[in-house]
């Protein structure tokens, strides 16, 4: 199975002090494993660093450490490149949704998940992906168990 995984959920399979790593763990070790193929959109790495160097935890994660984690994990995930015509796609997409703000990252991450013609967009957030997936592709929306 082919998926992607949100930056929710990598933040939480990560961190284990994080309310929800043992649902998103078992996700990042299928792909460990290679029963999965596991995708990231590559502005969630920078989304990610973002996330993992806020977060307000104890022992904190130094960006040292946060970089540590995203390399020895992006190893095992392919990362999705968005040309200039996805982020095109993905504005216009909004614009016609009348979405504004923040959501664009939902869009690009949701835009590489089509991209790469996953199985699942796995995420702790479907809310927000549901909002901007075009209605036909919202099955792909899975929430971890």
């Amino acid at each position: 199975m082919n998926v992607l995984l949100d930056t929710s959920v990598l933040v939480a399979a990560f961190v284990e002090q994080h309310e929800f790593h043992d649902r998103a763990y078992p996700w990042l070790e299928k792909v460990y494993e290679a029963k999965h193929k596991g995708y990231i959109c590559q502005h969630s790495i920078a989304e990610l660093y973002s996330i993992l160097t806020t977060l307000p935890i104890t022992p904190r994660i130094f960006p040292e450490m946060a970089s540590k984690l995203i390399q020895e994990n992006l190893k095992r995930l392919k990362i999705v490149a968005l040309n200039p015509k996805d982020y095109q796609w993905c504005i216009n997409h909004l614009s016609n949704l009348g979405q504004p703000g923040g959501v664009i990252y939902d869009a690009l991450a949701a835009r590489a998940a089509l991209k790469s013609q996953v199985n699942h967009l796995v995420t702790f957030d479907p809310d927000d992906f549901r909002r901007v997936l075009p209605a036909e592709h919202q099955k792909i929306i899975l929430v971890p168990a």
